[in-house]
């Protein structure tokens, strides 16, 4: 039975240049809806926001699926695995990285260009749907994820989802933050935390929420030699029918 009481380790941030470099053996795996599932509570947290081209669904490749099913089968009676979201299309990735960056821009006059871009790659992947080193959410084998109890009250995890700030680092309150107020929130964290990696997840050092399964990230963390997953699209009707009709005429042409 897994301790969902063990300590968050402190990792350093991902030797991004070895990331990239990691091959991916395409598995060809299926996008999956996640709100299908009675099990986990699926809430599309950018398509509540309001952002432009974000899914009113989340959508995971089918291992990943399965995987954060038993996730929530493992956590103590009364919590709830909350998904935020998973897969996303290339113009979300897109205007979350300008945003942020943005964002820093205004916040750091200062900064050059490679300080920035250093500051929002620790909360938001560059947007990259290359074959060879596409964005994690962009393969499917990304999610953001939080808990909640039976009556849906979030649980506190010490600072928002999708906040770039330290406190958002998955470690931070195993320091000194970590003790009287922040003792709720190290256990928050911690049973998140626990549960996710039980059931073969990675997590990003920086972000409390976010977890890999079958990517580059995932196999960097975990030292496999390749990746599960490269960029992935949802099946589209046109593209459904011209597959449809490419088996037919090549039945039919026997």
């Amino acid at each position: 039975m897994t301790d969902l009481t063990t300590p968050i380790p402190y990792r350093a941030e991902p030797d991004w240049q070895a990331v990239a470099a990691i091959p991916i053996v395409e598995c060809d795996e299926p996008l999956h809806p996640l709100s299908l599932s009675r099990t986990l509570r699926v809430y599309p947290a950018y398509a509540r926001m309001g952002v432009c081209h974000a899914m009113a669904e989340c959508h995971s490749r089918s291992a990943v699926f399965e995987r954060l099913l038993q996730v929530a089968k493992s956590l103590p009676a009364g919590l709830h695995l909350v998904v935020l979201d998973a897969w996303r299309p290339f113009a979300v990735q897109q205007y979350l990285y300008d945003s942020l960056y943005d964002a820093l821009k205004e916040y750091y006059p200062d900064a050059d260009e490679a300080h920035l871009e250093h500051l929002t790659r620790q909360f938001v992947s560059p947007p990259n749907s290359s074959r060879g080193n596409p964005s994690p959410h962009l393969t499917g084998g990304a999610v953001d994820v939080t808990l909640c109890d039976d009556d849906g009250h979030w649980l506190d995890m010490g600072t928002a989802f999708d906040e770039a700030s330290p406190r958002s680092a998955s470690a931070h309150f195993e320091g000194p933050d970590g003790e009287a107020a922040g003792q709720q929130v190290r256990a928050n964290r911690r049973t998140l935390y626990n549960a996710m990696l039980a059931q073969g997840f990675s997590n990003l050092p920086s972000e409390w929420w976010h977890y890999d399964y079958g990517d580059q990230l995932w196999a960097w963390h975990q030292g496999e030699p390749q990746a599960l997953y490269g960029p992935v699209q949802l099946q589209t009707l046109d593209s459904l029918w011209r597959q449809q009709l490419e088996q037919q005429l090549g039945l039919n042409g026997r």
